[in-house]
């Protein structure tokens, strides 16, 4: 049992966080050290009570406070191997910080903090250090002596630069995003375990070429920089995702796709992309492909050969494939760009049924698209059940995309719980789901939802679990107003609400969606856009035509969403 437990027991004062005091008491940092006051009183003692044999603290959570300093006292709490201090006013840390030489974790962030104690590098079991949302303008010298370092959150600083010392051999996850660097070191190459690096936010103007020897890296955030080459990766073969929208790249070529066996995503929507290569078909495990807001005037229709399960095209002067096929969505568009290739050899579609699978029930369940693409596909049968034959088939596979679209679903299938633990992708469009049940919110690793053209009006607030939601598509549906619940989903990137009613949005929670960079309210019933939705500077992608509303003039519309957010602007009372 934990001495602060007991000590809260029989002291109120041990018990301050819900106060938000703005020191600590001292009763706490010699929680070890002191004999009980009930010793002098009690002579029998419970188990509970037998403070000698009770261990030393070994976790410290005074999060949520007010606390501007801490005391060298707290090198009387020697055995703490968690310290967690988020959310104060902290300045700075005391040096005695040195002797917490069993600290695992510690959480510094959303402080006040300007500079690190060189003293934190003598925490070498430390695994966990997160000191986002702070003041920080440089990294103290020494900190490769933090060997077991594996997670590191810098994000939210003032950090121009990144020392050349600066190489951590264990570490497995770094945050360097919202700072104000214009390169970083050759030796971050030396963290060969590093498997995400976020770079997101920061002045960027290239990457060093050693980064392409990193193996073990998977995740590699680079958007809103300065970046005007794609890197090449010749190393990187376990690469699953790079996000390199919003910056300044004016050529893809083929060099710098061939390496990316592994990759799912392709982030490269905000750039001066003219073209995408015939070399894009090389990216066979690729699944999601962002190309808004380039230059593109054509696609290669060899991207119809790819297994994609979202391509986002929005904003690119596109001439070679009709606008109604792009609002289709990306099945449609990839059915086009296949329709076009001159291919003497059997089609993909011929061989895909050929190794479907009839079961007892006659549903037709496709086996390759389970083992092979990991969709669980039961599409287009205008059925009003999903058919457990359908589940059983998944067996021991993994699955990351389900697609029960054009059915006449009025609800979801219960058993959709089943893969709470691998689906990423849901498609459930032209059904007929009047409303959204729990088990749609158990899905905690979805990123794309597709629910248009069903019968919603309302989203329940349950899906505020669903924290690593990206894309919702709820266009032709009858919301009267975008769901309270989107406000509360904070990685929400694409919001798609078109050929609803919408009368109205409301600006300023839209303005605390920070991910949010497209948002679609085209044929709506919006009678005015409200001038504050010009201060929503993150959005990329605004599309408010076939609107009721008087201005913006359709001139303005017409310019993009750069200018309508600057009209709206200019707009705002003062």
């Amino acid at each position: 049992m934990s001495r602060l437990k007991a000590v809260a027991e029989r002291n109120p004062q041990a018990g301050f966080r819900a106060e938000r005091r703005d020191c600590v008491p001292q009763c706490v940092w010699r929680i070890n050290v002191d004999i009980p006051e009930e010793a002098n009183q009690n002579l029998s003692f419970s188990a509970t009570e037998r403070w000698w044999e009770q261990t030393d603290l070994t976790k410290l959570i005074i999060s949520n406070n007010k606390l501007q300093s801490l005391t060298d006292d707290l090198r009387l709490l020697p055995a703490l191997t968690v310290l967690d201090i988020h959310d104060n006013q902290l300045t700075s840390l005391p040096s005695a910080i040195r002797e917490l030489e069993n600290l695992q974790r510690l959480n510094v962030s959303h402080n006040k903090l300007k500079i690190l104690p060189e003293e934190i590098t003598n925490l070498r079991n430390l695994k966990g250090l997160y000191l986002q949302h702070n003041e920080l303008t440089c990294i103290p010298e020494g900190f490769e002596q933090l060997f077991n370092l594996e997670d590191l959150d810098l994000s939210n600083n003032r950090l121009t630069t990144i020392p050349a010392s600066f190489s951590l051999s264990s570490l497995v996850r770094l945050n360097l995003s919202s700072n104000q660097l214009k390169s970083l070191p050759a030796e971050i190459s030396g963290m060969k375990r590093l498997k995400h690096l976020d770079c997101n936010s920061n002045l960027l103007e290239t990457i060093p070429p050693e980064l392409a020897g990193m193996e073990s890296l998977e995740l590699l955030y680079l958007r809103r920089n300065k970046l005007r080459f794609l890197p090449e990766f010749p190393s990187c073969k376990l690469l699953k995702e790079l996000h390199v929208g919003e910056n300044q790249i004016e050529m893809l070529g083929a060099e710098h796709l061939k390496h990316l066996t592994s990759i799912l995503v392709l982030d490269l929507r905000d750039n001066k992309l003219k073209s995408v290569p015939e070399e894009i078909t090389l990216l066979q495990s690729l699944e999601r492909l962002d190309l808004s807001n380039n230059d593109i005037s054509s696609l290669p229709c060899s991207l119809g050969k790819l297994h994609l399960k979202f391509l986002a095209l929005e904003g690119n002067p596109i001439r070679t494939i009709r606008r109604e096929i792009i609002n289709k969505g990306t099945q449609e568009v990839l059915k086009y760009l296949r329709s076009k290739i001159k291919d003497n050899g059997p089609n993909q579609s011929d061989s895909i049924m050929e190794t479907a699978m009839t079961l007892p029930s006659e549903s037709r369940v496709n086996i390759h698209a389970i083992t092979t693409l990991k969709i669980l596909d039961y599409s287009d049968k205008q059925t009003t059940l999903i058919p457990d034959e359908v589940f059983d088939a998944v067996k021991s596979n993994i699955i990351t995309s389900i697609n029960f679209s054009k059915n006449e679903l009025c609800e979801i299938p219960k058993r959709i719980v089943e893969l709470k633990e691998m689906v990423s992708d849901v498609n459930l469009s032209f059904n007929k789901l009047s409303f959204i049940s729990v088990e749609l919110c158990v899905l905690q690793k979805l990123t794309f939802l597709d629910l248009r053209n069903n019968f919603l009006s309302s989203l329940p607030k349950e899906m505020e679990s669903l924290i690593r939601l990206q894309t919702i598509n709820l266009s032709f549906n009858r919301f009267r107003i975008l769901p309270e619940v989107l406000y509360h989903i904070p990685t929400l990137e694409t919001v798609l609400v078109s050929n609803n009613q919408v009368g109205s949005v409301d600006p300023e929670k839209l303005k605390t969606m920070e991910n949010l960079i497209t948002l679609d309210l085209q044929n709506n019933d919006l009678l005015q856009i409200p001038p504050e939705l010009g201060n929503c500077v993150n959005l990329r992608t605004l599309l408010l035509d076939g609107n009721p509303f008087r201005v913006p003039r359709a001139a303005i519309l017409m310019k993009g969403t750069a200018a309508i957010l600057e009209y709206l602007r200019d707009r705002i009372p003062t």
